[in-house]
């Protein structure tokens, strides 16, 4: 008897070794996956059996019921998280279970550059593979009013910067964000202003921020060109700034810049009319913010550029005719 027991339990240890060797192995083992990559979406308020199903149709080549029931055992499928997750050749299914439960999502990315349009940064985000286009079909004051935005013109009001973002994320969450970071950095800069300018709100900041983006070519030039604008804005100077032109052509501009442009009105005609235009013209980084609200002092009016990149300034018309006949022989400069 005492030996028949004693076989008992040895055949009981050997079945548990076996099942526990079974269950690392299937927990261990590198799973099969359709594709080298793969990407999947847990939908918001899914539990663990509705994700294993999406994962299992996905192309992973696990059995749903494996999957929820290990997670169970785990005590893990109670804390999985909605969201888009990548997976690749290798991913056991126990790694699959910790990816799910601390929120491993993959993310993508896009980057807003300095001096851009938002005609531009739409037409980057309406073309991007991982953004939920639920924008698409709105008009531009549609696209504002859901972001919360109080300004009718998009013009200018989103900060250039990379923006990280879940797969799959709204695309109006993406604008919201730009916009709150354009807020943000122009509250700060607007605080530090220097006294005295003749700037009367942020947003005349902002336009002025987005001319001085456009017509710099170089970093360390922000601040001259900045004085420039600001020297003709506190004398009532018009800023005949070729950039706001062409701006106000839009779509139609066919990519040289001719006398008549010059002398047509428009709205963003800085040659015909005097003062800021309308809006900004473009997406104006934080250093162009910075020059436009702590702008270097000089007596400069009058700039043009050299064809290298950097742009020689000078104190009156005459110096600034001589200029633009050395550099462009009979060109125009600002």
């Amino acid at each position: 008897m005492k030996s028949l027991l004693v076989r008992l339990v040895l055949l009981l240890m050997l079945f548990a070794v076996a099942a526990a060797g079974a269950f690392w192995w299937v927990v261990l083992r590198p799973l099969p996956l359709a594709e080298p990559v793969i990407d999947f979406t847990v939908a918001r308020g899914h539990n663990m059996r509705q994700a294993a199903n999406t994962i299992a149709a996905s192309g992973v080549a696990v059995h749903p019921e494996a999957l929820y029931w290990i997670a169970r055992a785990s005590g893990k499928a109670e804390r999985i998280m909605a969201g888009s997750y990548e997976v690749h050749d290798g991913l056991t299914l126990w790694q699959l279970i910790l990816k799910l439960s601390s929120g491993d999502v993959s993310q993508a990315d896009l980057t807003l550059v300095e001096g851009w349009s938002f005609r531009q940064f739409r037409a980057m985000v309406e073309a991007h593979p991982f953004l939920l286009q639920d924008a698409a079909g709105l008009s531009d004051a549609e696209i504002l009013q859901r972001i919360g935005a109080a300004e009718t013109h998009p013009e200018g009001l989103f900060f250039p910067d990379t923006y990280l973002f879940d797969k799959h994320s709204s695309a109006l969450a993406l604008y919201r964000r730009a916009y709150l970071a354009m807020q943000a950095q122009l509250e700060r800069v607007w605080e530090a202003r220097h006294p005295d300018l003749p700037l009367k709100t942020p947003y005349e900041a902002l336009t002025l921020a987005s001319i001085i983006e456009k017509e710099t070519g170089r970093a360390d030039e922000r601040g001259l060109v900045a004085s420039v604008f600001i020297n003709r804005l506190r004398i009532g100077m018009r800023l005949q700034t070729d950039p706001t032109v062409i701006y106000g052509y839009g779509a139609d501009f066919e990519g040289r810049l001719r006398r008549h442009h010059l002398d047509t009105d428009h709205p963003w005609n800085t040659y015909t009319r005097a003062g800021l235009p309308p809006t900004p013209i473009a997406m104006p980084g934080r250093e162009s913010l910075l020059a436009a609200l702590q702008p270097l002092k000089t007596d400069f009016f009058y700039f043009v550029a050299r064809g290298d990149g950097s742009s020689e300034f000078s104190r009156n018309l005459a110096d600034h005719n001589r200029a633009v006949n050395r550099y462009q022989r009979g060109g125009r400069g600002s």
